[in-house]
């Protein structure tokens, strides 16, 4: 495989699929073969989502050339051929559906859905207005659930309702960013964002970031409510508010000038950018997974004693 083929796969972007160890984390499960059968499902993701990469990078190869970035991915500046990226876009979505199945049948189903959507979302659902959201914030919410079935456990839906709408923030956050560099250059270099406007995104943008926090806080709150295993899981509510305002930050446009010459790529057009790069995201990301962790053991050793007394 070429530099610039393996480019087009965007490993930058896998980072999304660690998503699918939220099943088992937020489950408390400690296991070697639950983690590993989540592992298994993160390769899964990573070969079909490139194999998405690929297919859009091919699809949208004429649109990029317009863009002031996206004008220098390989398949765009010639450097990779569409014939050849197709090939291997076929070769990783075959390989991503056979190691889903050897993990669960249930796994092989997810990934497949994820790739149908995906599939139709490069095709013709993201020239359509608010169900390309759906479309994006469908392919995070796909991970955690592929999470759940890799484990063969249940999860609270008030987890899934967060993922899914802090997915959809995101998705309504790089509309934004990419409404503001059209607007900029003068030129649409993505036919739905004719059908957006910035006070548009903005009321969504509201809407969803506060639904995302309150359904947070409601798996957060514990058992009482169908949530986490332990309502000491209210001890990382701070630290998603703070994620949230931080990434509300980064991506408003004052701020986003004031960075754009340190940092040019670390736009909310590119979240995975943001994830890697920005020292706040990542220190509150830390904290939020630290006191995960403590929480988690500390449930755990709990549980030890009554399972002993049970025995």
């Amino acid at each position: 495989m070429s530099f610039h083929l393996l480019i087009s796969l965007r490993p930058r972007q896998w980072t999304k699929n660690l998503l699918v160890f939220a099943a088992p984390l937020f489950s408390f499960r400690f296991s070697a073969e639950v983690w590993l059968r989540a592992g298994g499902a993160l390769v899964a993701f990573c070969l079909i989502s490139s194999a998405i990469y690929l297919l859009n990078d091919c699809l949208d190869a004429a649109a990029d050339r317009n863009h002031p970035s996206k004008r220098h991915r390989p398949i765009a500046s010639g450097l990779v051929s569409i014939p050849s990226a197709l090939v291997t876009a076929v070769i990783l979505a075959a390989a991503s559906l056979s190691l889903a199945a050897s993990i669960t049948p249930a796994l092989a189903w997810v990934v497949l859905l994820y790739g149908l959507i995906q599939v139709g979302y490069c095709f013709q659902y993201k020239r359509m207005p608010l169900l390309d959201l759906f479309c994006i914030a469908s392919g995070f919410l796909l991970r955690a659930i592929a999470g759940v079935v890799a484990g063969g456990f249940g999860f609270s839906p008030w987890f899934l309702l967060t993922v899914g709408l802090l997915a959809l923030f995101l998705a309504i956050e790089k509309r934004k960013a990419e409404l503001r560099v059209a607007q900029g250059i003068g030129v649409i270099t993505r036919k739905v964002l004719e059908r957006y406007s910035l006070p548009l995104l903005l009321r969504l943008e509201s809407l969803v970031a506060t639904s995302a926090f309150m359904s947070y806080s409601l798996w957060a709150a514990g058992p009482a409510l169908n949530g986490a295993s332990t309502a000491w899981m209210l001890l990382t509510v701070p630290f998603a508010l703070v994620g949230i305002f931080r990434y509300q930050l980064l991506s408003d446009p004052e701020e986003a000038e004031r960075r754009r010459l340190l940092a040019p790529e670390r736009t909310s057009e590119k979240p995975e950018e943001i994830l890697l790069g920005d020292r706040g995201i990542q220190l509150t990301l830390l904290a939020w997974l630290f006191t995960v962790v403590v929480v988690g053991l500390s449930h755990h050793a709990e549980l030890l004693p009554e399972a002993g007394l049970q025995s």
